[in-house]
């Protein structure tokens, strides 16, 4: 048990990172106060924490983005991609995970392995989908590539909602500091082109 929760702390701990930290670090590049962002899109992140799907939390993050500014041309664009394509907490948590459960197997993972379970978690992050529990079936897939046992996804499976929900306000958060990043080049290139 304690192995599981030292486990979970790795990835909540790097989701932490990501978002306070590289997003944070994102949306000062674009003149914004991270502190304000945070606060602005507060409820879509709530929405995405408790619902665990960045489908279901669509359209919150375009009312929202509507009510920090955000050109409507590129916050609906940015944002529905995302959506299904930006699932960076994903891909970190199938990571995490797979790393995880292949040592607590004994699987030894050469470094070839290691490079493919990270490929494959970037492009499963990318096709996965914007549901509860959508990385289960890629972490299997996973799991089977790496010769780990594909039935030690049942250890995890009593900790993933609480990952899920996590990994999912890191997602939906990521796709607003996205379509923030693109408004900024945007008004940018329309006062060089003016």
């Amino acid at each position: 048990r304690r192995v599981l929760f030292r486990s979970v702390g790795v990835v909540v701990l790097a989701l932490a990172l990501h978002m306070f930290g590289t997003y944070s670090l994102a949306v000062w590049s674009t003149g914004r106060s991270p502190l304000r962002f945070f606060r602005d899109i507060q409820e879509a992140a709530v929405m995405a924490f408790s619902t665990a799907s960045s489908n279901a939390t669509l359209p919150t993050a375009l009312r929202v983005a509507d009510e920090m500014g955000l050109p409507r041309r590129i916050s609906r664009f940015v944002l529905t991609v995302g959506a299904t394509a930006n699932q960076n907490g994903t891909a970190l948590f199938e990571g995490v995970t797979v790393i995880f459960l292949a040592q607590f197997f004994g699987v030894d993972l050469s470094l070839g392995q290691q490079f493919m379970v990270m490929l494959v978690c970037i492009l499963g992050g990318i096709g996965t989908a914007g549901v509860p529990a959508g990385s289960i079936p890629v972490v299997a897939m996973i799991l089977g590539q790496v010769n780990v046992p594909v039935e030690g996804i049942g250890i995890i499976l009593g900790v993933d909602r609480f990952l899920d929900m996590c990994r999912t306000t890191l997602n939906v958060t990521g796709d607003l500091v996205v379509a923030t990043v693109v408004s900024r080049g945007e008004r940018d290139t329309e006062r060089v082109l003016v």
